[in-house]
């Protein structure tokens, strides 16, 4: 009786893939797959994936101004922390620990930046790079 329910929705599943498929494959009026991507597509939204205003410049853009704005929010925490301590070798320490960390959190968000940006103009098309174009 279990394997009877656990095929059902696979065999129904199966039937209207299908069914479908024979209907879209029949009609005249389907898109090819570029004029199906193209509609698929916001007019508003970037049809470039590299480049300077391709999808992954602006994620990557974001994604590092949230680490650097964390990394300066840790940045001062640190230093509130510092400033509070009132001398205790512990909290001084794990003061000193929360402002290197931000620190090199920030040097890693930087060295990041770079190699996306370096891989990113590298994937461009028409980009120029040192190498040979092959």
């Amino acid at each position: 009786m279990n394997a009877v329910k656990m095929i059902t929705p696979v065999v129904l599943a199966t039937a209207v893939v299908l069914i479908s498929s024979f209907f879209i494959a029949h009609d005249s009026s389907a898109l090819s797959l570029m004029e199906g991507v193209n509609a698929a597509r916001g007019s508003s939204q970037p049809a470039d994936l590299f480049g300077s205003n391709g999808i992954f410049t602006t994620i990557t853009n974001i994604l590092l101004f949230v680490v650097g704005a964390l990394s300066v929010i840790m940045l001062i925490i640190g230093g509130l922390r510092y400033v509070i301590s009132g001398g205790n070798s512990t909290a001084v320490t794990a003061a000193k620990n929360t402002i290197l960390y931000a620190i090199v959190g920030l040097v890693i968000a930087f060295l990041a930046f770079a190699a996306i940006n370096f891989v990113i103009s590298s994937l461009a098309p028409g980009s120029v790079s040192g190498g040979t174009n092959v």
